[in-house]
């Protein structure tokens, strides 16, 4: 956040030199974040979107998470 308004500020103020600057630690900041940079969907990994949890590799965690969860719900009156 401090670079994004680190160009703002230089853009109210005109300095281009600084609004450069500002841009490239946007840059540098949005790559740390994994928000640009390569794509982590394009890793040949097989998609297991609208599939049911139980009918995928995450079955046997997904069983003691559903489990956890029923535990947690209050008795029904």
């Amino acid at each position: 956040m401090d670079a994004r308004r680190a160009v703002g500020l230089a853009r109210r103020s005109g300095d281009d030199a600084a609004e450069a600057a500002a841009h490239t630690a946007v840059d540098c900041a949005k790559h740390e974040l994994g928000e640009r940079g390569p794509v982590w969907w394009d890793d040949d990994a097989p998609d297991y979107n609208r599939r049911l949890a139980k009918n995928t590799p995450y079955a046997e965690w997904w069983a003691t998470i559903d489990q956890d969860a029923t535990a947690a719900e209050p008795p029904k009156a």
